[in-house]
């Protein structure tokens, strides 16, 4: 069975938009940060992304930033794979009993410096998992958070105003 759309586009009757062109304010937050990564470090800022036990909300806005849209590896900011690689930890959700030891262990994996970012309001304070027989607690709760970017789910802006923030604080 073939869906409306999918029918509609095989028969040409159909046409998806792109996405819109990220914001100009995005793309200037977004070169300053890499600057400031590289005056800081002397290289790109690296980036672990965790998820602590999130509803996946937040990963869909930190993935966004890789997309073609944001595209931040082209201003240095790059997502890594191994937290030994990683200047920064990108926390999301709330700790899960079953994503506590994962968390603790990336912590300690990671080299100095580090520093630990809670994106989301469920990292925080466990937002709409507070009280679920699952969640061990906040992110800060198991490891020292630098900063914490606020939101359900924040945007890719506020994303790298926070990032560009902690760099700033960092430095």
């Amino acid at each position: 069975m073939k869906s409306f759309l999918l029918d509609a586009l095989l028969k040409g009757r159909a046409t998806i938009k792109p996405p819109a062109a990220a914001p100009a304010a995005l793309e200037e937050l977004t070169k300053a940060l890499g600057e400031r990564a590289r005056q800081r470090l002397g290289r790109s800022l690296a980036i672990r992304e965790v998820d602590a036990g999130s509803c996946n909300g937040c990963e869909l806005e930190v993935n966004a930033l890789n997309n073609p849209v944001y595209d931040v590896e082209r201003f240095g900011l790059k997502f890594v794979a191994s937290p030994r690689h990683a200047d920064v930890l990108l926390v999301t959700g709330p700790v899960t009993w079953n994503m506590r030891e994962a968390l603790l262990r990336t912590y300690n994996a990671a080299p100095e410096p580090k520093w630990v970012v809670a994106l989301g309001d469920c990292a925080a304070n466990c937002g709409v998992f507070a009280g679920s027989k699952a969640v061990a607690g906040a992110v800060a709760d198991f490891v020292p958070v630098d900063l914490h970017i606020a939101g359900c789910p924040p945007e890719p802006l506020e994303i790298v105003k926070g990032l560009l923030a902690l760099m700033e604080k960092a430095g």
